[in-house]
This record gives structure tokens, C-alpha cells and sequence, in this order.
């Protein structure tokens, strides 16, 4: 198994889940988060004050999955994160040793 976490635009989150449920993926943990990657953020004047805002609101996905639907959730996050503009986002894979779910206690 694989666990992917994707930090995307905020705005993006309803496409890219979209995109998840039209492959067959449902299973997934949304978390809002503050974070600067190569955007830098932006200064904004607010009441003649010149403001640094350099933390930017993003969405952080996870989601478990198995060796055989990575390829298609990573495709689908893409597709749907993607405006081509500077800060649409990063996708990291890790591999997961072991999943276990709760109720059953069924072993991945």
C-alpha cells in the first residue's frame, strides 16, 4: 500500500475529489493548512500598513491506497489540481508497512 499526501489550492479541493470519485476513490482525510512553497506569498497594503503574508492557505489530502489505484488517484489529483499557475500544489508517496482496520481487524 501506499499513503499519498497532496497539498492543493483550497478552491481546487471540490475538482480533485471529483476526479477521485469518477476513478473509484473514496477514501480520503482533508485537512486546511497554512504553508509557503515556491509561491513566497504575496505583501498587501491594509490601511496604508504594508502587510507580508507569506504563510497561504492550502488543503492537505490523504489517502491510503493500493498499489493498483496509485496511478490513478495520483492522475486524478493532478488533473484536478492543476491551473498551471505558481503554488497549484506537491504530491508525496510514501510506502505504508501496515494498515489495519479497526472494526474487523483485517490486515493490509
Amino acid at each position: 500500500m501506499k499513503l499519498i499526501i497532496a497539498y492543493i489550492r483550497p478552491e481546487m479541493l471540490t475538482p480533485v475529489k471529483q476526479a477521485l470519485y469518477a476513478k473509484g476513490i473514496y477514501a480520503l482525510s482533508v485537512t486546511n493548512t497554512l504553508g509557503s512553497g515556491q509561491q513566497k506569498g504575496f505583501t498587501e497594503t491594509y490601511r496604508g500598513v504594508v502587510m507580508e503574508v507569506n504563510l497561504l492557505k492550502k488543503v492537505r489530502l490523504e489517502l491510503g491506497v493500493t498499489e493498483d489505484k496509485l496511478d490513478a488517484a495520483l492522475d486524478a489529483i493532478q488533473s484536478g489540481a492543476k491551473t498551471g499557475k505558481e503554488g497549484d500544489g506537491i504530491i508525496f508517496v510514501q510506502d505504508i508497512e501496515k494498515a489495519i482496520r479497526v472494526r474487523t481487524g483485517e490486515v493490509k
